[in-house]
C-alpha cells in the first residue's frame, strides 16, 4: 500500500494517524485513570498530548467535559487525514487516502494470522 504514495504523503500520514491515535489513546486511559496517576502509560499520555491540547485550547468549547478534550483534538487530526490530505494529492474525491497508517498495519495483522 505504501508504495502507492509518494515519501511525503506516507511520512505526513504517519505522524498525523500517530498523533491522532495517541489523543484517542489519552482519552480511552483516562476512563480507567486519572490524568495525575502514576502509571507510566498514563504519564506518557499526558505529556505528549498536553502541547497539542494547549495549541487547540482556542477552539476548544468550554462545555465540553475535560476528559474529552483530547477526543475532540483528535477529530481534527482525522478530519485532516480524510480531506485535506487527498484535497493536497488533488484527489477529486474526498477521502480517497485511504490511511496508509492503518493500511499498513491492517496487512501487517493479516500477514500474522494468516500463515
Amino acid at each position: 500500500m505504501a508504495q502507492a504514495f509518494p515519501l511525503w504523503v506516507i511520512i505526513i500520514d504517519y505522524a498525523l494517524g500517530v498523533v491522532m491515535w495517541t489523543l484517542i489513546g489519552r482519552t480511552a486511559m483516562n476512563m480507567f485513570q486519572p490524568e495525575n496517576s502514576d502509571f507510566f502509560f498514563m504519564k506518557a499520555f499526558v505529556k505528549l498530548t498536553d502541547p497539542l491540547i494547549r495549541l487547540w485550547k482556542p477552539l476548544t468549547p468550554q462545555f465540553l467535559l475535560p476528559p474529552l478534550v483530547p477526543l475532540y483534538v483528535a477529530w481534527f487530526f482525522y478530519l485532516a487525514r480524510f480531506y485535506v490530505m487527498p484535497y493536497l494529492l488533488g484527489y477529486s474525491v474526498m477521502g480517497m487516502l485511504s490511511f496508509p497508517l492503518e493500511g499498513e498495519i491492517a496487512a501487517g495483522i493479516y500477514a500474522i494470522f494468516n500463515r
